[in-house]
């Protein structure tokens, strides 16, 4: 071979070279990235034609596809869209995808790397490749129950059990029809997507796990809780005067309610709810403590990534008077409804935090599981002698007290109510957060309810007359 074939040759060798190096890139470093691009219509075209697999409530189907005779093969079907909706999200062309549509998306799709040896098996036997199945920890009855409680009012439910972290009911009223958005037709979806978005209501919104609001007197569990773990004994007297002067200020703050006296027991105050007394443990236990009782109940974490939780606040860097207003859940304390819950199922499982999850089971298109969820221990807000003293509160606040619309015969209910102020031009938020257990006190649910309006005069806005009852009637789904 003479030299210049010889330099074509090497020359030609390099280019092949850094071609395969090229590809080899792309396919590696950068496949999903390109994939993900939005200006790459082909991947998305071939994502939404997908056969995607079911989402599961039970045994009942809540998101599944189904074959189409349109541009796609598979059109996305919600059954029950407007029940389930803050759960399985939606799965849109143009609008992407949001709650387990999102989290899940590449195992419902089939193509994510837990399901490469089924995907190689589908290519080898020409089989259409399908989605993995996700199996949620929702219960239908007390799904159904949460949603009719707040037929025709604004707000949200969470239902846990505090022994494992499943969540059993999560609804967000007003809510959403998901297939509107799913159409095939894009025009029609987009037209949707918008009309739900400029909605002033925010039904695309999951108030149970993605809006923090004040949480008013049930944050007072909080407070009960930081104060027993910091050596205040449970019977230990409480000063509760009428008016409490906020240090540093030349403002007091009052009572809703006479509190029984002016130093009362934690069972009295819980029971009565009296700010006095609880902006008092504040000042006592002090602003550290508290914060970190409140991040130990899950403050400042986002506890359901499944769903995107956001975190629920609580205030650094107060003066005494703002820290005495965190003491009944006020100043600039915000919490989810989900974080209420966590509150309350900690207390039921003496001091035991588990994790929420919402998903039990992911299982492949031959129905073996690919993923499945263990019980996470959180932390331990509380000893397991403190819970039971703060159950033992919070029963009494639903047999004798704020909350006895929440009784239920048979069985063993805690709970508190609040009344939250929000702003002057509005009514104030509803709140009960609670638990049950059953007649060998095993703790079987833990529920918040939140009503953010229920229509009604402010005067008609109390937390034991309207969340009450619909924590009541979830909780009998379930036991």
């Amino acid at each position: 071979m003479n030299r210049p074939i010889r330099r074509v040759a090497v020359v030609c060798m390099v280019m092949f070279t850094l071609l395969l190096l090229n590809a080899t890139y792309n396919i590696v470093v950068r496949q999903s990235g390109l994939n993900a691009d939005s200006r790459n219509r082909r991947v998305r075209d071939a994502e939404f034609a997908q056969d995607r697999g079911p989402i599961l409530a039970g045994q009942e189907q809540i998101a599944r596809s189904e074959p189409s005779d349109g541009t796609f093969g598979y059109q996305r079907l919600y059954d029950q869209p407007y029940l389930y909706a803050p759960i399985t999200g939606y799965y849109s062309y143009d609008h992407g995808n949001t709650s387990l549509e999102a989290n899940y998306s590449s195992k419902l799709a089939g193509t994510d790397d837990s399901q490469f040896v089924r995907r190689t098996l589908d290519l080898a036997t020409g089989e259409q490749p399908k989605g993995a199945s996700v199996e949620t920890t929702i219960n239908p009855a007390a799904q159904q129950a949460a949603y009719n409680g707040l037929e025709g009012k604004k707000g949200a439910v969470v239902a846990m059990d505090p022994q494992t972290g499943a969540i059993l009911a999560m609804v967000s009223t007003p809510s959403f029809d998901p297939n509107a958005i799913a159409s095939h037709d894009l025009q029609e979806a987009n037209e949707s997507w918008s009309q739900l978005a400029e909605d002033p209501n925010n039904p695309l919104t999951n108030r149970a796990t993605r809006e923090i609001y004040p949480p008013g007197s049930v944050f007072k569990l909080v407070t009960a809780a930081a104060a027993l773990e910091n050596g205040h004994p449970a019977d230990a007297p409480i000063d509760s005067p009428e008016q409490l002067r906020l240090p540093g200020t030349q403002t007091d703050l009052g009572n809703d309610t006479y509190c029984g006296g002016n130093q009362i027991s934690m069972e009295q105050a819980l029971k009565v709810s009296c700010n006095t007394a609880f902006a008092n443990l504040a000042l006592e236990v002090g602003e550290d403590e508290m914060r970190a009782k409140a991040e130990e109940f899950g403050f400042g974490t986002q506890p359901l990534a499944e769903l995107n939780a956001v975190a629920s606040r609580y205030p650094t860097e107060m003066n005494d008077a703002q820290l005495a207003m965190t003491g009944i859940g006020q100043y600039e304390v915000a919490a989810t409804p989900l974080q209420m819950t966590l509150v309350a199922s900690a207390i039921a499982n003496r001091g035991q935090l588990y994790r929420p999850y919402v998903v039990e089971t992911v299982r492949a298109s031959n129905l073996s599981p690919i993923e499945t969820h263990r019980p996470d221990l959180m932390g331990r807000p509380l000893s397991g002698e403190n819970a039971d003293a703060l159950a033992g509160m919070m029963e009494t606040v639903v047999t004798e007290g704020t909350g006895t619309n929440a009784q239920i015969s048979g069985a063993t209910v805690g709970g508190k109510t609040s009344t939250a102020q929000s702003a002057p031009d509005r009514p104030p938020y509803a709140w009960f957060t609670s638990f049950a257990k059953d007649d060998e006190g095993t703790p079987k649910i833990a529920v918040t309810v939140f009503v953010e309006d229920a229509g009604v005069s402010r005067s008609e806005v109390s937390g034991g007359g309207l969340a009450a009852p619909i924590a009541r009637d979830v909780m009998e789904s379930v036991l």
